[in-house]
């Protein structure tokens, strides 16, 4: 843009001095003439980076998804193609899903077998508990002839030592209540015995036996909720719309849950569009505000452009404080910059970007508008020079 400035000036230079001749060609006629373009431009470029700052860095950045399995087992179908279009939920690829299925299946039976050892629990409870009152009632009644049988023999003895009752009597009451007695402690060590049956002690702990196997059944539903998913992970969907790259996986290939080694990785479709500028030119940007790129992958056409944000965050404002911090990024930002991201607008909206792609553009402030034309005269010239492929082979 320069240069074709400096082309129209020298034109009517030419026209005032040499071909009309409305001026003397002097010494302070070429001070002047030579003066005045370089600062008129020297100028307009100062007030363009400040009210339509220009970056010759706007990259194409898409989100990067490493796919690494959950589970591990021989690969059996792998149904997409590298750079070819996925739809979310799409198989990527399945795992032989044997083992997890033999998993699912002897935690079933499993579960079925400790719910039918529940059954069985809690019928042996009901069981002893009906023991348990049986026991408590025949000792209560034996109790209660036993208290009778010692009243009786009281008495039998009383009337034995007036003359009113004969002595056999006494003695028979003696030794109904010996029988009593020996009933009642019989009886009592049946109840204790239930009450032990039915409290089912171990030797580490309180628990009886139903709870014991409640334990049982949930350990073991959790197992089999583990185990169906493992068998589920056994297939892997797309996580969203994009392509896979990179992808060296084929059937009877070894998966592995590494993440150091991904099995492929995966490229979505939705895209960041980057511009680099320093520092001190976004000082007028705003969300909104218009913007044109020009794509080395698109000679000589001009994308239209909003500002979505500011990226208020590098890199560099990262301070180690307590570890280390890791890495950028493959692609980091350079030293005193920040990035600015845009989206494309109007009918450009469905123009095709591959990841990487890289172009120059500008962003047209609210100041200035006068001269914004100079901008996007300059964009759109640099956007033909697209066209020349600069190699000699």
């Amino acid at each position: 843009m320069e240069i074709l400035l400096l082309a129209i000036y020298s034109f009517f230079v030419w026209l005032i001095f040499f071909k009309f001749k409305w001026l003397p060609w002097n010494i302070v006629s070429q001070v002047i003439v030579i003066t005045i373009p370089v600062i008129g431009i020297s100028a307009l470029i100062l007030i363009l980076n400040i009210v339509a700052p220009s970056s010759a860095d706007v990259r194409v950045i898409n989100y990067v998804v490493a796919i690494n399995p959950r589970v591990n087992g021989i690969v059996t179908e792998v149904p997409v193609e590298p750079n070819r279009p996925v739809k979310k939920g799409e198989v990527l690829f399945k795992i032989d899903p044997t083992p997890y299925e033999l998993d699912v299946k002897s935690f079933a039976a499993q579960l079925a077998q400790l719910k039918v050892q529940l059954v069985t629990a809690n019928a042996n409870s009901r069981g002893l508990k009906d023991q348990l009152k049986a026991a408590t009632g025949k000792k209560e009644a034996v109790s209660a002839k036993l208290k009778l049988a010692q009243l009786r023999a009281q008495q039998f003895k009383e009337l034995a030592a007036t003359g009113a009752g004969n002595k056999f009597d006494h003695e028979q009451a003696q030794a109904d209540i010996g029988n009593l007695e020996a009933e009642l402690a019989s009886l009592a060590a049946s109840e204790s015995q239930v009450r032990e049956k039915l409290s089912a002690k171990t030797t580490d702990g309180d628990q009886d036996e139903v709870a014991n196997v409640k334990a049982q059944i949930a350990r073991a539903e959790a197992q089999l909720a583990d185990s169906k998913w493992k068998l589920s992970q056994t297939v892997h969907h797309a996580p969203a719309n994009g392509s896979v790259i990179s992808m060296s996986l084929r059937p009877g290939a070894m998966a592995v849950p590494l993440p150091m080694v991904p099995a492929m990785n995966f490229v979505e479709d939705e895209q960041w569009i980057l511009a680099i500028f320093n520092q001190n030119e976004v000082r007028k940007i705003e969300p909104g505000q218009e913007a044109e790129i020009a794509f080395r992958m698109y000679p000589g056409r001009v994308v239209k452009a909003r500002v979505d944000s500011i990226m208020w965050a590098t890199a560099q404002g990262q301070l180690p404080i307590g570890s280390m911090n890791g890495v950028a990024g493959v692609a980091p930002i350079p030293p005193n910059s920040l990035a600015v991201r845009l989206t494309v607008d109007g009918k450009d909206k469905d123009i095709f970007l591959a990841s990487g792609a890289r172009g120059s553009g500008a962003i047209f402030t609210d100041s200035g508008e006068i001269i914004h034309i100079v901008r996007k005269i300059i964009i759109r010239v640099g956007a033909k020079l697209d066209w020349l492929i600069l190699k000699l082979h």
